[in-house]
């Protein structure tokens, strides 16, 4: 004769609180927060390079032959890049950062 196999659960077990599992959100609060931080700075960042276009005038029109000096100013080239990615970075140790 076949020996008879005990499932662990039985039908009437199925549906019942203690074997319902817990769902979970993998992010935490705190990575959330990071994530806040890390836009933050990623939109700082892009807002740091905006500005006048090479070509227009300090009255706001384009000329062609009028060169604005301020496209190479030191918050464009240094501080904007610099916040967009660190804001990046922030962004990835807030993905991978576990959750206690």
């Amino acid at each position: 004769m076949a020996k008879k196999i005990k499932n662990k659960y039985s039908a009437d077990q199925i549906g019942t609180a203690e074997n319902v599992e817990k769902k979970t959100f993998y992010f935490g609060s705190s990575n959330i927060r990071l994530m806040l931080v890390g836009l933050g700075l990623i939109l700082l960042g892009f807002i740091l390079m905006m500005g006048a276009d090479a070509n227009t005038t300090p009255e706001g029109k384009f000329d062609p032959n009028y060169w604005n000096e301020d496209i190479f100013s030191f918050r464009r080239i240094r501080i904007a890049p610099f916040l967009v990615i660190a804001g990046f970075v922030v962004q990835v140790v807030a993905i991978l950062k576990r959750n206690k």
